[in-house]
């Protein structure tokens, strides 16, 4: 067979699974309160349950069922920010039970429903402070993982930010207990460690999980335009929406939203500032570009 034939087909069947997973998302979001089970999707899709598991992983990276509860859980999370009770946000949602809720919540939410209802009320968070090559940089944690990193000039300015993202949290500052994440962190940042394994416990929906699941894949030294990223997960027209996840993306540098640019060779947009976006990208492309010099 022709190479460029071959090639051709292989583009068809990529477009032809791209379109079965929208079509699957969209019956999803729009039956959340219906099973949603691999056999019942597997149908509406036109393939067997086992085929389609495999088509929708390949192109989004999850499973069907972890749409669907990504899904939910952005249902709940939008129904209790309009103080709805727990109960009727969680039937509202598409949760079977209280049951079925609360047995994931503290994976998917770092909280209780009730909890995140009340604006994190009863969490106890935990930060620090530090100098970094970028300016002030500010580490907050959970007991799962980091929940914000910040990066600004003055450390009240970082505080406030802290503040404004978990208003009824209860913040201590703690610079003994988070010097190892620090520490790690601003190896990273001095080009010391390439790659952070810092565990992460942030709020999100499923289509941002998804993005910044894609930013996370993006090797150190290189950098992939809005477009490659939408295109990568499986939404190629939501450019606008990709670049409205890396901007609410609340953990700087762990989710690496820096490393994503504009068609046209420009940096794009920055919650931290454009120059420090420039300096993240410019010292991680030499720093790759001199161990990839020692390695030969």
């Amino acid at each position: 067979m022709h190479p460029q034939t071959q090639q051709g087909e292989l583009n068809a069947v990529a477009d032809e699974h791209l379109e079965i997973v929208r079509r699957v998302c969209r019956h999803i979001e729009d039956n959340l309160e219906e099973p949603l089970t691999l056999a019942v999707l597997g149908e509406h899709a036109g393939r067997s349950g086992s085929h389609l598991q495999r088509i929708f992983k390949r192109v989004t990276g999850i499973t069907p069922r972890q749409y669907a509860d990504a899904c939910r859980l952005d249902r709940l999370k939008s129904r209790l920010k309009t103080r709805r009770t727990v109960t009727v946000a969680l039937y509202e949602a598409g949760y079977g039970s209280s049951s079925r809720l609360y047995e994931r919540a503290a994976e998917q939410l770092g909280m209780t429903p009730g909890t995140y209802r009340r604006g994190g009320q009863g969490m106890s968070i935990r930060y620090t402070l530090a100098d970094s090559p970028l300016g002030r940089l500010l580490l907050a944690a959970t007991e799962q993982g980091v929940c914000a990193v910040c990066i600004g000039d003055v450390d009240r300015v970082l505080e406030d930010s802290l503040r404004g993202e978990y208003p009824e949290a209860e913040l201590a500052r703690d610079d003994t207990a988070l010097c190892p994440w620090l520490g790690e962190l601003l190896e990273h940042l001095a080009g010391e460690r390439p790659h952070l394994q810092l565990p992460v416990d942030v709020q999100a929906t499923a289509f941002q999980w998804r993005v910044w699941q894609e930013l996370a894949a993006i090797p150190y030294g290189e950098t992939r335009t809005y477009q490659e990223v939408a295109k990568a997960v499986g939404r190629p027209k939501a450019v606008r929406a990709v670049a409205r996840a890396c901007a609410t993306n609340p953990v700087a540098v762990l989710i690496p939203c820096h490393r994503v640019v504009r068609t046209d060779g420009g940096l794009g947009g920055y919650r931290w500032g454009l120059g420090r976006k420039k300096a993240l990208i410019e010292r991680e492309q030499r720093d790759a570009a001199e161990r990839g010099t020692e390695g030969s």
